[in-house]
Parts: structure tokens; C-alpha cells; sequence
């Protein structure tokens, strides 16, 4: 299974890093509203799930599964599906409920071989999410961003709304207000 490579910068000021990543030649890619619909596998089970995901120009199912918290600690097996919609009306047929509707904005860059997208998540601060072709390229990234290891994160989502007191998975519905 693909290891996924990637490390949050938690709490940044986006127009700061923004502004870093063009002095050092990124380029920026794109901006948009993301939307996802998230399911259990096994019910208790936090360490794997299921994510259904529109992020403006693609769709894709993903199956993704922690063995823990580290850059390189998570595995994704991801497909691209037509319709976002009709592949949740699929998947409620065949037994899976989403246990969560969520919404996020990002804007995409690209440095160095690396994709960097600064993520906003309703109730949380900004961050960073820095994914490259290995556990190193990411530390570099960071280290060129003027980030230490010890500031990156591997951490889910779910694990980062706790950081802020905030229980994710009582969360039915995540969106932006109007």
C-alpha cells in the first residue's frame, strides 16, 4: 500500500507562508472548496476509514489507515470515482452510512517537487499540510519553510480538532458558515 508522506505546520499565518513558498520559487496552483464525506470501516475502529472526496476538479474514494502519527504514518489506497453524490448513494447501498459530512478551503502550491496546501477547517486555526516523495523530502520542505522536525505533525484531522478541544467525531455536519 502507498505510504503517504505528509507533516502539518499547526496555527500558521497563511499570507506569511504564502509569501514564503513564492521567494523560494513554488508556484501556486490553485485555490477551492473541498468536500468530503467520511465513513467507518469498522465501527470503534479510528485507526482506518474510508473517504469520499470532491476536491473541485477530482473525486476520489480512499481508503486510509494509520500505524501512527509520524510523517510516514499513514497509508492511502485511493481511487478516482465519476460523481461525488452517486458514489455516496453506492456506498449507503451497499451498508455504509457516512458518519460525517466536511468542508474545508485550500489553496495548493507546489515547491521543490512537493505539493503544499494551506487548509482552512471550520472552529481551527490555518495550517500546513507539506506532502513529498519521502519522510526526508518533507523534513527538507519544512527545514527550506524555516520549519523543524520537531514542529511537524502526522496527525489526522480528527487528532488535530482535539488539539483544540474539539471532539470531530460529534461532529455531524463541518461547513463553512454562509
Amino acid at each position: 500500500m502507498p505510504i503517504e508522506f505528509e507533516g502539518k505546520v499547526l496555527d500558521v499565518d497563511p499570507d506569511e507562508v504564502a509569501g514564503k513558498i513564492l521567494f523560494l520559487g513554488g508556484r501556486r496552483v490553485g485555490d477551492r472548496l473541498m468536500r468530503r464525506y467520511v465513513y467507518d470501516v469498522e465501527a470503534g475502529d479510528r485507526s482506518r476509514w474510508i473517504r469520499l472526496r470532491d476536491t473541485g476538479t477530482a473525486v476520489t474514494l480512499t481508503v486510509k489507515e494509520i500505524a501512527h502519527d509520524g510523517i510516514d504514518g499513514t497509508t492511502e489506497t485511493e481511487v478516482a470515482v465519476g460523481d461525488f453524490e452517486t458514489t455516496n448513494e453506492l456506498l449507503r447501498r451497499i451498508g455504509f452510512e457516512p458518519k460525517s459530512y466536511q468542508e474545508n478551503r485550500r489553496t495548493s502550491f507546489e515547491l521543490a517537487g512537493a505539493q503544499l496546501e494551506l487548509d482552512w477547517w471550520p472552529l481551527i486555526p490555518p495550517y500546513l499540510e507539506i506532502e513529498g516523495r519521502s519522510r526526508e523530502h518533507v523534513i527538507e520542505l519544512g527545514r527550506m519553510l524555516g520549519v523543524s522536525e520537531d514542529d511537524l505533525t502526522g496527525e489526522n484531522t480528527t487528532k488535530v480538532y482535539a488539539r483544540y478541544g474539539i471532539d470531530l467525531s460529534a461532529i455531524g455536519e463541518l461547513r463553512f458558515a454562509e
